[in-house]
């Protein structure tokens, strides 16, 4: 499609528009981490470390980076079993209810945070609550994995389709039984949406709030949930973007990963 150069002015405006809403406020929180300034005074009256180091100091603070990456990693771990074996069976085989399945798994994605938070919340008081199990890390691990399943799913799938069965088989005609096959061929061609999906579903379990706040006991405060408390707390602002700073870091290296290793067809080469 050829456009004028009128037409190609207002789209790459657009796009800079676009981008310039999107990350100028995340570069304005990276900036008030080293703000000397305790109000964020713009400009800023100088700039200083001191807010990095009672963020790292902070008790509360890396209770909470710790509460993340626990619940992060065991949705992960969650995620990637049942994601993979999902996507294997409704790429791989025809059953009947193959769409409904495939629809019920990408669902949570598409509804409201709150509206799986309350559901998740009326589901472990009614389940787990008679059997006296409480919220706590589990509970926000289940909660994570409910929408990182999706991510999983969706790249496994995607690559499958990508993958001749020829490979596998010729591998079957040659003598390798299933798991030989599975090692050998089909794991190292979807390694990388694996990766990939990983990577995704641990930045979204990291930066989850609003689940997280129905499913979480008392004891359990994540990232998130820390900063949310504390944004009020006029002592305690410069702490939290600093927090806030390195949950915009953590969040953009694994998401970078993801799209490199979903760009790369080869299987495995970043």
């Amino acid at each position: 499609m050829i456009l004028s150069r009128r037409a190609r002015f207002a789209l790459r405006a657009a796009t800079a528009a676009g981008l310039a809403v999107v990350y100028l406020p995340l570069l304005l929180v990276l900036l008030n981490s080293l703000n000397r300034d305790r109000s964020f005074a713009w400009p800023p009256t100088g700039l200083t470390t001191e807010w990095w180091v009672r963020a790292w100091e902070s008790e509360g603070a890396r209770d909470a980076l710790a509460a993340s990456l626990k619940a992060g990693a065991g949705a992960t771990a969650v995620a990637l079993v049942l994601g993979t074996m999902t996507a294997f069976a409704v790429q791989r085989y025809r059953f009947f209810g193959r769409q409904a399945v495939s629809f019920l798994v990408i669902l949570p994605i598409a509804l409201p945070g709150i509206v799986t938070g309350i559901a998740l919340n009326a589901a472990f008081r009614t389940v787990l609550g008679p059997a006296g199990v409480g919220f706590g890390l589990l509970t926000v691990v289940v909660g994570h994995a409910t929408f990182c399943i999706v991510v999983v799913f969706n790249n496994v799938v995607a690559r499958l389709r990508r993958m001749s069965p020829s490979a596998e088989e010729a591998s079957a005609d040659l003598g390798a039984h299933t798991f030989q096959t599975f090692r050998y061929v089909t794991f190292p061609a979807v390694r990388s949406a694996l990766l990939a999906g990983a990577l995704l579903a641990f930045a979204l379990s990291f930066d989850e709030i609003v689940v997280t706040t129905f499913t979480a006991g008392p004891g359990i405060r994540t990232l998130p949930l820390w900063i949310y408390d504390n944004l009020a707390r006029p002592n305690q602002a410069p702490v939290v973007n600093v927090v806030a700073a390195v949950l915009v870091l953590l969040s953009v290296v694994p998401v970078y990963l993801a799209q490199r290793l979903s760009a790369d067809t080869g299987g495995g080469r970043l």
